[in-house]
């Protein structure tokens, strides 16, 4: 079953209709749903798909020659640029969707087929009904080599699309089964990548997925860590490494650094190369500008609950024992592991939603320091617009949040100097009567993670 993209099947399909040349580029990491995506889109088209491979230039001419030409017996042109030739004179007469998936891998291959496509596009866009797409994982060839100042192709492209992981939101088809707690635990554990979602199996409970997926050596997600920075990166180990001082606990440049032991400023290319890929987040103050506040975190949940709970038990879940971990290791931390996940749900939400008391464009996590006690103040969420601001605090806990909460967030919305302050208290599931009575006095706005849900899907 095919799940969301709505947007981005919507757009192909505008292009698709227009009857006019139209060159895709579309790209986003590994797992994420690019081929899914497009293969869906071509249904009932007259199309042809070519996967490019991790091989040489003639390997991939052979096999691109074949894919134009019908047969598989022999290759049917003899060099890239007649067969890319052949690729616009198919899409002369009729509407023809082409694909490039992989793309990097066939430019790797063969270095001039982004001129040839260039020089073929200038001649027959005009009079072209040719669609083209371009597919790549490589998210840092795909931007500079593809998109450019620099490529080629570089001002030919009509629609780019680089796809992204779902929200929570967007990813709760996949956990149709589960109460509203559980499903933000699965999202925790998975993250939004579409081909991670679909391990889950609704049959069991998130504690057996858990052990199947992570916890057993044959699990799905036993080694995917190590396998995907084996295929983006040429020094996985040294990426291994300041994935795990991250994860760790290390979250400024010179603290990860030096876990590590790397210089500085090398480090930082690597962290760079991080947060191409979507693994890593750089982040700063939410109203401030990059600077010596800045901090690292592990943007992808996978990734997240790898490191935390499977590699510091590789001995245990190599020698069978993986419920034991669950048992031991698992159950009493994964209400603090869920923190940061939930604060990011109710951000989505935010950004979301379209009856806000204002319009939130951005929002983000504060920290910083109180002027008057000089002690360390955060703050969960904040949103500004103009002289507008709205202060978030975002519980997962299983006991009732209470007053203190409240009491809190007023403080330290109180940091600030804004002419309208709307305050907000997002928690898993309960909180007290004190606080419910000063949500019906419309003194603090207070969600539910399940009013969440039913609020996007009523």
């Amino acid at each position: 079953m095919f799940i969301g993209r709505e947007a981005e099947l919507g757009k192909l399909e505008e292009m698709y209709d227009s009857g006019n040349f139209e060159f895709a580029v579309i790209y986003g990491r590994r797992r994420v749903g690019k081929t899914t995506l497009i293969r869906e889109f071509i249904k009932g088209k007259k199309s042809l798909f070519f996967a490019a491979s991790e091989s040489t230039a003639t390997d991939n001419l052979l096999s691109l020659s074949r894919c134009v030409g019908g047969s598989r017996a022999a290759p049917v042109y003899g060099d890239y640029e007649s067969t890319v030739e052949a690729i616009f004179a198919a899409g002369e007469g009729e509407r023809l969707v082409f694909v490039i998936d992989e793309f990097p891998y066939l430019a790797e291959a063969f270095r001039g087929i982004s001129s040839l496509l260039q020089i073929a596009i200038d001649r027959h866009r005009a009079d072209s009904k040719l669609m083209l797409i371009l597919c790549g994982s490589s998210m840092s060839f795909m931007e500079h080599q593809v998109l450019g100042y620099k490529s080629p192709l570089y001002g030919r492209r009509t629609a780019q699309f680089k796809v992204l992981p779902f929200s929570f939101f967007e990813a709760l088809p996949f956990f149709t089964e589960y109460d509203a707690a559980d499903k933000a635990t699965l999202y925790g554990m998975t993250g939004g990548v579409p081909e991670y979602l679909t391990k889950i199996n609704v049959q069991k409970s998130v504690r057996e997925n858990m052990v199947d997926l992570f916890f057993s050596t044959s699990g799905h997600f036993f080694e995917e860590p190590a396998n995907l920075l084996k295929q983006e990166l040429r020094e996985p180990a040294t990426y291994n490494v300041i994935i795990e001082a991250i994860a760790s606990g290390a979250s400024r440049l010179n603290e990860i650094s030096t876990k590590c032991k790397l210089e500085a400023n090398k480090c930082a290319k690597y962290l760079s190369t991080l947060i191409t890929l979507g693994l890593v987040n750089k982040e700063y103050p939410y109203g401030e500008k990059p600077g010596k506040r800045s901090i690292y975190k592990i943007a992808d949940n996978m990734f997240r609950f790898w490191y935390r709970f499977v590699f510091p038990n590789l001995s245990a879940i190599t020698a069978g024992r993986g419920d034991a971990v669950y048992t031991h290791e698992v159950a009493a931390q994964l209400n603090a592991y869920m923190g940061l996940v939930f604060e990011d749900i109710c951000r989505q939400w935010l950004l979301r939603r379209e009856d806000m008391p204002f319009f939130v464009g951005s929002a983000g996590r504060w920290w910083g320091t109180n002027a008057k006690t000089r002690s360390q103040e955060e703050v969960d969420l904040m949103a500004v617009y103009r002289n507008q601001a709205l202060f978030a605090e975002c519980k997962w806990k299983n006991t009732a949040v209470d007053m203190d909460v409240y009491a809190g967030l007023k403080r330290k919305s109180a940091l600030f100097s804004y002419e309208q302050v709307y305050l907000y208290i997002f928690v898993k599931g309960l909180c007290s009567s004190r606080l419910r009575a000063l949500h019906e006095s419309g003194q603090v706005q207070i969600y539910t993670l399940e009013g969440m849900i039913l609020n996007e899907n009523p």
